[in-house]
């Protein structure tokens, strides 16, 4: 009888993967990483390892190589049937064979299959990849190396199964180590793990190298924060095409990256709207009850997402529409349709999140997608759609391309909540959706990224977004990266393009990005010389080729939808074709194609069974996040012999699993309203599989764990009326340090209490949470246009004794007043 890895079982049965060693080249604004997984087979027959594990979504994979003993091996880019069957026919003839491919359901998650290694025997893959670099708020560029794969939520009737995989440690550590260089200095580096110091490689500071702290155990993700001098400028740069690649091929002609950072007029950006529909979509699945990050006071996800519709709550426009909808298995909204926001329908909204769960089950996104899309829209208040959640779903590109089908109704901004949140989905769906994604990991906190986008949404949507290139005469330019339909003030826009012709020495160029706002016509330039720069390891160029790569995909996808209408499959083989072709030309992984390497070292049959292994990600995909949930439905645990496991009911298929079963029990488990799952052992003979049991209490009548104390700010802001005005009451002037009686005494006279009460709280606000301004921005420029609106009162003598009585000194301009 041999243990079967994936699950966690009592025998506690080694992993085959020790060591993961990874080296990050970071140039600008892009990255390109290589990673080296080790492995051994300390079995007594021959092992097939599984290691599925995350990327960034908009993630370039474009090597694979394997080495056993001193013989390297080095992967074949094929359509990804001919190498499955070439990486079967190999380990059933005893050959040593690699096999890695990305998911069909989501381009962010990939599948790594080590084949026929014999007992005793060690082997080391190592993959690269490239990647762009988000920019983040404070102007550092983000890099993340994924670690978390959370759970996947599957609906019952997908006929997808999601994979489990152990919640137990992982059984292997993490080495890092990092190159950076720029054009400007470079001014500091971060992470959430322990860095060795810097250390700078020149006198200009442009380069400098950073390593993990040894020791390190690959248990949540790796992020690094860089920081340029300069960073948010425009910059183009040109690389040189690959010299033996065929001639007018992608990979042969040089390739241009452009980073634009738009810039708005000063009375556009000042200016926000006062009507829309806000529509604030909010997972609800169990796995909202984890904690955002693993540090002490850190809150629980659903508790953050309730601080946050409050903020959003106090800070929309009065004038405008909005309804709020929490989504698990099943969905529900606050009210029937969307309502005009005012005091009471504010109020009712308050209410209901003050209460909100997360007990929705798992995580179906698509259906509560469809309700909203059925909705009819409101004339004059163009809709614009925030979604919350922790990215755990399995048919991510079916929400995609349903997002895509309904982008011209509304803009979408979407925020990945936690480690291990799908970058393909968050991001995929502000893409499609003309909107902004944000990530909230580590002790980031929610609030202030969901405002900067609540900004954004309030700004005029561009329109007639149009890119047109000056270039010398010889020289033409084929876009690779997709028509532009979303702008915003400051955010960066990356574009890729593929130049062919002739070169001259000194030849400049130059795009223009031209765009309406409101009623106004923008226009915003760069200049670039043409000729190619040195050879950067054709980073730029797989860029490219994967921006084109997914463009095509979502092209086939929405052409394999025609042809199951009836419509003509020609479009559907030309699609296909052509990305398999572009593919294996670029070196690019696809979801048709797949990387393959066979060592022929070895060619005895196998004998007997062969072992398959599934090696935890760190967490795992079944998580209990600090006693926390885990979804319905799990995806299947894959083994090469039959599996068994005890359990109430038999499943006579063999290999892997049909379908889970949960046993309900309280065997000692502490007293919370969340569900623990405790995973028995599953193992492999020949008999037939049988369902897992697990722990529940998720029916248990309890108090949740305690949490923080709610934030003053958050009181503050909470006692706002939807006017924009404050109430003279006791809650107010405890926020201040004050009882109601003193802060009334303090009033100058002829002035309204409601308006002395304002006053003060927009003094509290710019004398003492002035590092907050992102999160209350815009409710004290509501306060301040009620303040406006009102008749009599010196707003100079309010001022006056408002610094004297809370002890601050802040001049009435600041206000805006």
């Amino acid at each position: 009888m041999v243990n079967c890895w994936g699950l966690l079982t009592e025998k506690n049965e080694p992993v085959p993967l020790k060591q993961v060693e990874v080296e990050v080249q970071v140039r600008g604004h892009v990255a390109s990483v290589s990673s080296t997984l080790q492995y051994e087979n300390k079995e007594e027959r021959p092992l097939e390892a599984i290691f599925v594990f995350p990327l960034e979504g908009d993630t370039a994979l474009c090597h694979f190589s394997a080495k056993i003993g001193e013989t390297e091996v080095v992967a074949e880019l094929q359509e990804k049937q001919k190498a499955k069957e070439r990486y079967d026919d190999a380990i059933s003839s005893g050959q040593q064979a690699f096999l890695l491919e990305e998911s069909e359901e989501s381009p962010d998650v990939f599948q790594l299959s080590v084949g026929s290694l014999p007992p005793g025997e060690k082997a080391s893959v190592t993959l690269s990849y490239v990647t762009e670099l988000a920019v983040q708020a404070d102007e550092a560029l983000r890099f993340c190396l994924p670690a978390v794969l959370n759970p996947r939520y599957a609906p019952q009737d997908s006929g997808s199964v999601p994979q489990v995989t152990s919640a137990r440690s992982v059984p292997y550590t993490l080495s890092l180590s990092v190159q950076l260089s720029s054009p400007s200095p470079i001014s500091k580096v971060e992470s959430n793990c322990p860095l060795e110091p810097l250390k700078y490689l020149n006198t200009e500071k442009t380069q400098a190298t950073v390593n993990l702290s040894p020791g390190h155990t690959f248990d949540r993700d790796v992020e690094l924060l860089a920081y340029y001098s300069g960073a948010h400028q425009p910059t183009a740069i040109v690389e040189m095409g690959q010299p033996n690649a065929k001639s007018g091929s992608l990979m042969a002609d040089p390739v241009v990256m452009l980073s634009l950072y738009p810039e708005f007029p000063a009375a556009v950006t000042s200016s926000l709207a006062s009507c829309g529909e806000f529509l604030f979509l909010v997972d609800r699945s169990g796995s909202m009850r984890c904690k955002m990050h693993s540090g002490p006071g850190a809150q629980l996800r659903i508790h953050s997402a309730r601080d946050t519709l409050l903020l959003l709550l106090k800070s929309l426009p009065i004038g405008c529409f909005f309804n709020i909808y929490g989504f698990g298995s099943t969905h529900d909204s606050f009210f029937p349709k969307s309502v005009e926001y005012s005091q009471e329908s504010m109020d009712q909204a308050l209410e209901k999140v003050g209460v909100m769960q997360a007990d929705l089950g798992g995580t179906e996104i698509l259906s509560p997608l469809k309700h909203i899309y059925s909705q009819p829209c409101l004339p004059g208040h163009p809709r614009q759609l925030f979604i919350f959640t922790d990215g755990e779903v399995w048919n991510t590109k079916e929400v995609l391309d349903l997002v895509k089908r309904n982008a011209l109704s509304h803009r979408c901004f979407s925020f990945g909540i936690g480690e291990g949140a799908s970058t393909a989905l968050i991001k995929g769906m502000a893409k499609e959706g003309s909107g902004h994604a944000q990530f909230i990991t580590g002790t980031d906190r929610l609030q202030p990224k969901v405002m900067q986008s609540l900004r954004f949404a309030l700004q005029p949507a561009v329109k007639d977004i149009a890119v047109k290139w000056n270039v010398p005469q010889g020289v033409s330019v084929t876009p690779l990266s997709p028509p532009m339909n979303v702008l915003f003030q400051g955010q960066r826009s990356l574009l890729y393009a593929e130049l062919t012709g002739q070169f001259a020495e000194a030849a400049e160029g130059s795009v223009s990005v031209q765009y309406h706002l409101g009623e106004q016509s923008v226009q915003n330039q760069l200049s670039f010389s043409v000729k190619p720069g040195e050879n950067t390891g054709l980073t730029i160029h797989r860029l490219g080729a994967r921006t084109l790569i997914r463009t095509l995909e979502t092209e086939l996808r929405t052409a394999e939808q025609d042809e199951q209408e009836g419509r003509s499959k020609k479009e559907v083989e030309r699609l296909r074709k052509r990305v398999i072709e572009l593919s294996v030309q670029s070196g690019v992984s696809s979801v048709l194609t797949a990387f393959v390497a066979v060592h022929a070292g070895s060619s005895e049959p196998v004998k007997g069974s062969l072992v398959r292994r599934h090696v935890p990600t760190p967490r795992g995909i079944l998580m209990r996040c600090g006693g926390g949930p885990v979804p319905n439905v799990y995806r299947s645990l894959a083994c090469a012999g039959p599996i068994n496991a005890g359990g109430p009911r038999k499943v006579k298929k063999k290999g892997f699993f049909r379908s889970l079963k949960f046993k309900c029990a309280s065997a000692g488990a502490p007293p919370r309203p969340t569900r623990n799952f405790q995973m028995l052992s599953i193992s492999c003979d020949d008999s037939e599989i049988e369902p897992v049991s697990f722990t529940s209490h998720a029916d248990m009548e309890v108090p949740e764990p305690p949490q923080p104390p709610k934030d003053v700010l958050l009181q503050l802001i909470s006692l706002q009326k939807a006017s924009g005005s404050w109430d003279l009451v006791a809650e107010l002037a405890e926020v201040f340090g004050k009882t109601e009686e003193e802060v009334a005494k303090q009033k100058p006279s002829q002035v309204d209490s409601g308006v002395w009460a304002t006053v003060l709280a927009l003094l509290w606000l710019h004398g003492f949470r002035q590092e907050d301004e992102d999160e209350w921005q815009l409710v004290a420029m509501k306060a301040v246009s009620w303040i406006r609106a009102q008749k009599g009162g010196s707003v100079s003598q309010c001022v006056q004794a408002g610094n004297a009585l809370l002890g601050c000194q802040v001049q009435q301009g600041t206000l805006g007043l």
